[in-house]
């Protein structure tokens, strides 16, 4: 069923066209992710779809009466209200009453009882009791804190409130704007199994590669006013567009030696003039109006780095070093060393820890205890997430050039704008105050100024927000082509997957886990111990199950043996062998086990042969297995004996 159809929609914001007479429909039961380069205009495509925005031309259509519900890129004002108030919202007015009958209620004896009959007398005209049970099951199942204030709340469990907002509805079209932004992987992995479990429809927009890899079904791309749509996931949707960009590109040089060639007839001698074919000339009047009216795809970013000298061998050196704020411990007697050539990614949820320790590394705090030891020859690059290094009243070139015409990129001189076009600044954009630039762009900004700086220390705090895939791939080239230290803060899985060669978990209260790999890697071994984890679990419940059976068949016997009335059970000859020979078999498992449980408890376990490792585990199961049925068959033989 098509819940909204746009056919052949047009759209421009002066002379920039966003819709270009564009066909899309967006079915129910579907998860519709919307890519594209910044700029491109998929959040107005997005408001196109809810009617935020009319389009100059063609037709929208939506189903009657049809439910949708809108989390918007940006959070709302930080107001001071209950969790609970916020959620009952999205209801519209019957959310306002509910919300006000819910805070009065609140207050217990010092309700206003005849605001109370009013709220009520409204709620109930409108059969609201239901939604607020609908409002209630919602804050319960994201486990949101109800009187808690909203304001109070961090920018991942505000995000969450928004959610709730949105679903309580129980829209049949929900539209999503950079969900994603800001937040740390587990919220991130939170919202997907959140969404899902959604039953209605998904749009949405994100430059979170793995995120549109795990939820969408279907891929829409916005490029230069066109629509691609792509029914598959995001790593066959990369081979999809680069051979479409291939085959367009080939067209456009077929249709640029053509028009060559026909401008240079055009301009042969006088005989030629005479003799030609008006006609011919049409046409070429209609290639020149048709090469004027394409549009070519945005470069791509050309980001370079300035080399540095290399570092001393050893960058930093960590003895047990701590350091918190008030009663929150950020690190905890962590030890370690940073080599040169190391690329280290620092994962972990929002204010856990990880900016504090990176600046613990570069001296901007001070450990409350332990020492750390800086290595020589460093040269520091930071990337701030705040992005305090620039100035919102400055330009952007301004602000990259300190004020100066040119720049030293790898010592040699350019001109600041020629720099700033590499970043996909073209001139008149390079003389904007930073103030009015998008995230993105303000990201592109400090990269550019960041690059200009020679290091062998790289030091990166969320340099991914914001960013358009194209961008964030070409990063990717360059990080790993740097060949001095990384130390990477970031929510990006795939990122961090292709850039990174261990990582520091912070798992809270201080502690930080050193792992080897990228954050795939690390995951599937997580997955992997907390299976095992709960395989010994189990084993180890099954075998008191049988012990304290075997303890109370043991209590019941003399009772047996006293009823001499009761004559005892006699096993056939084969059965009885068998009851006979479990106790051994039983051992023989229980060690057999333990012998795969130690090896796989190894601190080293994870980090060697990825075979070996998954031939062990399988071991490891199948043992548990194999003592979980013997054990069972032990009681069933002992029962029927008794």
């Amino acid at each position: 069923m098509v819940l909204v159809s746009l056919k052949q929609a047009e759209l421009a914001f002066g002379d920039h066209v966003l819709l270009d007479k564009v066909d899309l429909d967006i079915q129910s039961g579907e998860r519709v992710c919307v890519v594209g380069r910044n700029g491109e205009g998929k959040s107005t495509l997005l408001k196109v779809l809810t009617g935020e925005v009319t389009t100059d031309d063609g037709v929208v259509q939506r189903r009657d009466l049809l439910k949708m519900s809108v989390l918007q890129q940006a959070l709302p004002a930080k107001v001071d209200i209950p969790v609970y108030d916020v959620v009952a919202q999205g209801l519209g007015q019957l959310g306002e009453d509910i919300a006000a009958y819910h805070d009065e209620t609140m207050k217990g004896e010092h309700a206003n009882l005849d605001l109370l009959e009013k709220l009520q007398t409204r709620i109930e005209s409108q059969d609201g009791w239901s939604w607020q049970q609908k409002v209630e099951a919602i804050i319960q199942r994201l486990n949101l804190p109800a009187e808690t204030s909203f304001a109070r709340l961090s920018g991942g469990w505000q995000r969450r409130v928004m959610l709730a907002r949105a679903l309580v509805v129980e829209p049949e079209l929900l539209i999503l704007d950079e969900p994603t932004n800001h937040m740390d992987i587990a919220t991130i992995q939170w919202l997907e199994e959140q969404l899902k479990q959604f039953q209605g429809s998904l749009v949405f927009i994100s430059h979170d590669r793995a995120f549109v890899q795990n939820l969408s079904t279907r891929i829409v791309e916005l490029d230069r006013g066109n629509l691609y749509n792509w029914n598959g996931d995001y790593h066959s949707f990369i081979e999809y567009r680069e051979k479409r960009l291939e085959d367009e590109a080939a067209q456009n040089a077929l249709f640029d030696k053509r028009l060559a060639e026909e401008e240079k007839w055009i301009r042969q001698g006088i005989k030629a003039r005479r003799t030609r074919n008006e006609g011919r000339v049409e046409r070429l009047k209609e290639l020149r109006k048709e090469r004027g009216a394409r549009r070519d795809r945005q470069g791509t970013a050309n980001i370079a780095m300035s080399s540095s000298d290399a570092s001393g061998k050893i960058v930093f050196e960590l003895n047990d070093v701590s350091f918190g704020w008030e009663n929150n411990p950020q690190v905890d007697t962590f030890s370690t060393i940073i080599q040169r050539g190391d690329r280290i990614g620092l994962v972990g949820p929002n204010g856990i820890g990880k900016s504090t320790l990176l600046k613990l590394l570069l001296g901007k705090l001070e450990p409350q205890s332990g020492s750390l030891k800086v290595g020589t020859k460093l040269e520091v690059a930071y990337f701030d997430q705040s992005r305090e290094l620039l100035d919102d009243d400055k330009s952007i070139a301004d602000n990259v050039a300190d004020g100066k015409d040119h720049v030293i990129v790898n010592g040699v001189s350019r001109h600041v704008i020629g720099y700033l076009s590499d970043f996909l600044f073209p001139a008149e954009r390079a003389r904007t105050p930073v103030r009015a630039l998008s995230g993105g762009e303000r990201n592109r900004v400090l990269l550019a100024k960041l690059f200009l700086k020679p290091c062998n220390l790289l030091v990166m705090d969320e340099p991914t927000n914001d960013l358009d895939v194209e961008t964030l791939e070409l990063l990717e080239e360059r990080l790993m082509e740097f060949d001095g230290t990384l130390l990477l803060v970031s929510h990006d899985r795939a990122f961090l997957d292709n850039v990174i060669t261990q990582m520091w978990v912070f798992e809270g209260a201080g502690r930080i886990d050193e792992q080897m790999g990228g954050y795939s890697e690390w995951e599937e071994r997580k997955k992997a111990q907390e299976a095992q984890f709960k395989a010994v679990e189990k084993a180890n419940q099954q075998k008191q199950k049988a012990q304290q059976a075997k303890s109370e068949n043991k209590a019941a016997a003399p009772a047996a043996n006293a009823k001499a009335a009761a004559p005892a059970k006699k096993l056939s000859y084969k059965l009885q062998r068998e009851l006979d020979m479990l106790p051994d078999q039983i051992a023989e498992a229980e060690a057999a086990r333990d012998a795969l449980a130690e090896q796989s408890s190894a601190a080293d376990f994870y980090a060697g042969d990825q075979d070996t490792v998954q031939r062990v585990l399988a071991d490891l199961s199948a043992a548990e297995a194999k003592l979980e049925q013997l054990e069972e068959r032990w009681l069933e033989l002992e029962e029927m004996a008794s």
